[in-house]
Formats: structure tokens, C-alpha cells, sequence
């Protein structure tokens, strides 16, 4: 019996993001993170935590969180190294707003002055080694003013809900959409995400390969990047960071001195 992915080297096919027919289709595909329940509490957290000081999205994709947030702070930066997703968010009107870069979020500094830098939906996990990650934090770290911070929202690993000895776990499962975890590497930590979606006669398969990371590990990036843990919550409406969550939105800080 082979698994779901049939022995294909994951790590050596790109990003998915990078192809114009999954960023046609993106927003649909996460419509519910569109929905105000979902939207407004990361917004409003997002303006808290950014103060009167530029504000800079890693990962800034079709800009879901960066469209609504740039009409309520001073500046706003995003920087993705997507052009098909680029192209999806110059189509919206809230895009005039935002000053956005095409490139890397490992490498690519737009300012030095930003109150926030912020990275959503698991999406550190699009960087598939350690060392990347830890670039990212770096990155971060470059972009912000002293007592600048740095968010994350990310999940937690699910590998405690996995079946003993297995390696996959449905996640989500509805009349049209399928997702599952398929870990290939643990020792690199290296997941597989399918996701099968099915809109009326038409269905289609995304299937891409992260990192997953640990909380305490982005903690140790955060210390090597010189950053200061400051908070962490189950998500954005800042209920408690329990055992059992399955995500979390993790607050760093650059130190006003040092």
C-alpha cells in the first residue's frame, strides 16, 4: 500500500501559490477567513498591537488581512513572492493603499521603522527548512523600530491527534472540501497538505509541503533574532494559550534598548 503521496519528492515541487490558477481561485478557497467572525477580530488585534508606526505583511498573498488593516494604520507594506498572487490583490481597490514588493520574506527589507511585522496562516510553514524560518525572524527583526513586534499565527503540530504509529490526519471534512496531514520527515518536519476542494461538477487537488514548527521553537528563533517573547494567545481574539489549542498567535518584541 503506498501513501497518498506516492513516494513524490514534495520539497522539490514548488510553491503552489506560485501558479496563476490556484491564485485565481485563492480567495474562494478560504472564503470562510473572509467572514467577519473570522476578519475582524485579527484586524482589530492587528491595530492594537501596531500603534502609530508602519506596519509590514510577510506573506501578503492576495492581501485578505492586509486590504481591510491598511485603511486604519499609518502606513502598510506587504511583501510576497507570489507575482500570480500579487496580481490577484492589484485587483482590488484597497490595493492603492498598500505599498507592496515582490520578493522573499527571508531577505527582502522595505523599511526599518515598522511598529509591526506580522505573518498569518501558518504560513512560516511555507518555509521549508529551519534556516529559512529562521531568516524570517531575522527579516523581521531588521524591518522593526525598537519595541516593534513581530506576530505569528500559526497552528500547533497536530501529531498527539494522529493514530499511534500513523502519519496522517483528516482535518477538515465537509460535501466540498477534504483536508489531510500526511507527515513524510520527522526529523525535518516535514508535512504534506492535500486539500481537495469540489465546487458543484468541478473539484480540484492542492497538495503542497511545509515545516511544521513548535511553538518553543519559534520562541528560540525569536531569542537568536534578538527578539523578546511578550505574549500568546489561541488566537485573535486573545483567549488563552491552553495544551489542548491547535493554534496560536504568538507576540514578539525588539528591545527599546540594547
Amino acid at each position: 500500500m503506498t501513501s497518498a503521496s506516492d513516494d513524490r519528492d514534495h520539497l522539490a515541487v514548488p510553491d503552489q501559490h506560485l501558479n496563476a490558477d490556484v491564485a485565481a481561485v485563492y480567495d474562494h478557497g478560504v472564503r470562510s477567513r473572509f467572514s467577519p467572525e473570522e476578519l475582524d477580530p485579527t484586524v482589530a488585534l492587528l491595530i492594537d498591537l501596531a500603534g502609530d508606526g508602519p506596519v509590514v505583511e510577510f506573506a501578503v498573498g492576495t492581501g485578505r488581512v492586509a486590504a481591510p488593516l491598511s485603511a486604519n494604520v499609518t502606513k502598510m507594506y506587504g511583501i510576497d513572492f507570489s507575482k500570480p498572487m500579487l496580481a490577484e490583490l492589484a485587483k482590488k481597490p484597497e490595493a492603492a493603499s498598500i505599498d507592496v514588493t515582490h520578493g522573499d520574506m527571508t531577505t527582502t527589507q522595505v523599511c526599518d521603522d515598522a511598529s509591526l511585522v506580522y505573518l498569518v496562516f501558518n504560513t512560516i510553514g511555507n518555509l521549508r527548512t529551519q534556516r529559512q524560518q529562521i531568516d524570517c525572524f531575522h527579516n523581521a527583526a531588521a524591518h522593526l523600530a525598537p519595541g516593534g513586534r513581530f506576530v505569528i499565527e500559526n497552528m500547533v503540530p497536530r501529531l498527539r491527534w494522529m493514530p499511534a504509529g500513523g502519519t496522517t490526519r483528516i482535518f477538515h471534512l465537509t460535501k466540498t472540501y477534504a483536508g489531510f496531514d500526511e507527515v513524510i520527515d520527522f526529523t525535518n518536519q516535514i508535512t504534506v497538505s492535500h486539500h481537495y476542494h469540489v465546487d458543484g461538477e468541478n473539484s480540484r487537488l492542492l497538495t503542497g509541503a511545509f515545516r511544521y514548527v513548535w511553538p518553543s521553537e519559534l520562541d528560540l528563533m525569536a531569542e537568536l533574532a534578538g527578539l523578546e517573547f511578550e505574549s500568546r494567545w489561541s488566537d485573535f481574539e486573545r483567549n488563552e494559550f491552553t495544551d489542548d489549542s491547535i493554534a496560536h498567535v504568538s507576540v514578539w518584541r525588539k528591545p527599546r534598548t540594547g
